[in-house]
């Protein structure tokens, strides 16, 4: 297998694995732990519409990105305008969930801000729910990927910490194409990554160190949650969110459908932490690795599993040649009225949370 055809298993498997971890989040988001084991109960299966799943905003970000990849794979600052151009297009498809840090830097951009100035000072999870395809494709080349990942980040958020958490998520991502992993890596040298993302962020160096002791006692990753403080959930702080995931893919390191479990049990952001996750776990496994039962639910149209695995045959060429192609094409029409479907799909699925069992 070349070198074009082992990055595109990998990217098939990261954008499958996002849209998979998406889907199984999307209808537990908010809930803490307790209440969806009352609710739910069992393993987890896409039940946002029949036993079906639909993808939200991660798996919309990361197309985005992708696309915008396509179409500029050597110029961070055009890739940079691209992409806010595809969020302002978004914002005009009547998304059904944005976060208010992201609403805000698109109504910048929409105002003329250039993309080195739309962020917000927030540090959500936004750039880290956009940015393992930055890590994966720009594997072996660290400039490049650093000046990508804060071109992402910046579009929508300042806060240093929310460039500590993307950059995480695109090192771990970088890490396991690079290397080819298979396997889990040493602690040490896991750590030792993990460290180097946020030398200066002094409340990031504490959370690696609180992920490092949970390694050594060998916790569960619920236990880790609830030495964060997070017994009622994963919040939207990138901080609370990024050190979960990585530890999850760390202890569970070859097993999707494990990896997905522990992070989804924790409650919270169960549709954005599934996302992450479910893109470092995919990478790690391919599509082969992800159960079929979870691929097989998603339904959504015209951003399909067929579409995501389009982007990562195509990106894996221009990764391989340097040289930009058009993006994937789509029946972008389609979306304000999917959208419109999709939110009543929400809404209806919010009624039944309001019901028992509590």
């Amino acid at each position: 297998m070349g070198v074009s055809d082992l990055l595109a298993s990998r990217l098939r498997g990261l954008l499958v694995g996002t849209a998979v971890g998406d889907t199984l989040g999307l209808p537990a988001e908010g809930l803490s732990r307790q209440r969806i084991r009352r609710l739910f109960g069992g393993d987890w299966w896409q039940r946002l519409l029949f036993g079906y799943g639909m993808v939200s905003d991660d798996t919309e970000h990361t197309v985005f990105v992708a696309q915008s990849l396509l179409r500029y794979p050597v110029s961070p600052e055009r890739f940079a305008r691209r992409l806010g151009w595809c969020l302002r297009g978004w914002l005009l498809s009547l998304p059904a969930g944005i976060g208010f840090a992201t609403l805000r830097a698109i109504g910048k951009l929409w105002l003329g801000f250039p993309p080195d100035r739309s962020g917000v000072y927030s540090a959500g999870n936004g750039p880290a729910m956009r940015v393992a395809v930055i890590g994966a494709c720009f594997a072996t080349d660290p400039a490049r990927r650093a000046a990508y990942v804060a071109a992402s980040t910046r579009l929508t958020h300042t806060d240093p910490k929310a460039l500590t958490g993307a950059t995480v998520i695109a090192e771990l991502a970088a890490w396991i194409v690079r290397d080819q992993l298979t396997e889990r890596p040493a602690l040490e040298v896991f750590i030792a990554l993990l460290h180097s993302c946020g030398l200066e962020d002094r409340e990031w160096l504490a959370t690696v160190d609180a992920i490092a002791q949970a390694a050594r006692d060998n916790v569960t990753v619920m236990e880790l949650a609830d030495r964060l403080g997070l017994a009622r959930g994963v919040t939207g702080y990138i901080h609370h969110t990024v050190p979960v995931v990585a530890y999850a893919w760390f202890r569970h390191c070859g097993d999707f459908r494990q990896t997905l479990t522990a992070v989804l049990d924790c409650g919270g952001d169960t549709d954005t932490t599934g996302a992450i996750v479910g893109a470092l776990a995919g990478t790690m496994v391919g599509t082969a690795g992800i159960p079929t039962e979870w691929r097989s639910r998603i339904t959504d149209w015209p951003r399909s599993l067929s579409l995501l695995e389009a982007i990562a045959g195509r990106l894996s060429a221009v990764i391989a040649t340097g040289q930009p192609t058009v993006p994937v094409r789509y029946f972008w029409p389609a979306i304000p009225l999917r959208n419109l479907v999709f939110l009543l799909i929400v809404l209806a699925h919010g009624f039944r949370r309001l019901l028992p069992p509590y």
